[in-house]
């Protein structure tokens, strides 16, 4: 299967995480956090926001990227978990939606994790911005033991170093403090899906059942105004795990001066990260990213982009032929 298109063109509104340096962030502050009201949240990181955003990511609500910040990924996945649970969907953290959230999970949302000697091997590898120079490369792997251990625990790379001051990320041994995204709320293993449905407006991807029941909820960087998502119903075709991209100078991509197709090798930082699953719609798919901070707040080129993590929770989910809308 030749992978063509989508990556990512521009930004909307991509707020630079603000980590202040007294911050409490330990393991002890962020698993006892309790919601309070407060005015407008601030800009630094949040204990009570991280452990909602840990809630929400076990309970298949995904708020992306977990940060500790307070951005339209979390409030989509909040709305999303208020409608399911029968509250008013505003996107806002209350008491009620607070008492939902913990007894969603009793288990600890950060935990310490001890680096192994697979974490630290490598290879790691620097991935040049252009895509000409990205096509040179054996594999587009992590480029370095932070990046790896940020995205299995679904963290921003600020947020994990402001929980681990003064720790090396490179060493085995190592103890660190991570998020516990592994203790999923509900059955580990998702139900199948029976359908997707893809809100464009909210950029977000919804997973249903036959029944119509909600499975999972994922935020989404979908089209732009220049290379639109199409609408209508289409279906899955296939999942590609691993897969390579194959650049078309037919889609003159701004910055890629290539007149020839030419082929970029599987890795986390792919064009289309680690997953790509093709839809009924040439050369466009659901696919995962290099750069998860900037899903759900960036356009991409046509295609719908996942951050690695929830593209492969999703892939488990579907199959040949299972319906996927796309609602304007």
């Amino acid at each position: 299967m030749k992978i063509v298109a989508c990556v990512a063109v521009g930004i909307l509104g991509l707020t630079t995480s603000v980590l202040a340096a007294d911050q409490n962030l330990n393991l002890e502050a962020v698993n006892k956090a309790e919601w309070t009201p407060k005015e407008g949240r601030g800009r630094e990181v949040d204990p009570v926001l991280v452990k909602a955003q840990v809630l929400l990511d076990r309970a298949r609500f995904s708020p992306g990227v977990i940060d500790g910040h307070n951005g339209d990924n979390l409030q989509n996945a909040i709305k999303a978990f208020e409608k399911e649970r029968g509250l008013k969907p505003d996107g806002t953290i209350d008491e009620e939606v607070w008492a939902k959230l913990k007894e969603a999970s009793s288990d600890p949302v950060v935990t310490e994790y001890t680096i192994r000697d697979e974490d630290v091997k490598g290879p790691f590898v620097t991935i040049p911005d252009k895509l000409e120079d990205q096509a040179r490369l054996d594999r587009l792997g992590y480029s370095s033991p932070e990046e790896l251990l940020a995205e299995r625990f679904h963290m921003d790379a600020d947020l994990l170093k402001a929980m681990n001051p003064g720790k090396s990320f490179d060493k085995a041994g190592t103890s660190i403090t991570v998020a516990n995204v592994e203790a999923k709320s509900g059955p580990e293993k998702p139900e199948k899906a029976g359908k997707i449905e893809i809100i464009k407006k909210e950029h977000v991807l919804r997973v249903l059942t036959k029944d119509g029941a909600l499975v999972a909820v994922y935020p989404a960087s979908i089209g732009s105004e220049e290379k639109p998502a199409p609408s209508g119903s289409h279906k899955v075709r296939a999942v590609a795990p691993n897969p390579n991209y194959t650049y078309n100078p037919d889609y003159a991509f701004k910055g890629v001066k290539a007149k020839e197709k030419f082929e970029i090798k599987p890795g986390p930082n792919n064009p289309v990260g680690s997953t790509w699953i093709d839809l009924s719609v040439e050369s466009f798919g659901i696919h995962g990213t290099p750069d998860p901070e900037k899903v759900g707040k960036s356009h991409s080129q046509g295609c719908v982009r996942l951050t690695n993590w929830d593209v492969e929770e999703l892939s488990k989910m579907v199959e040949k032929g299972t319906p996927v809308e796309f609602i304007d």
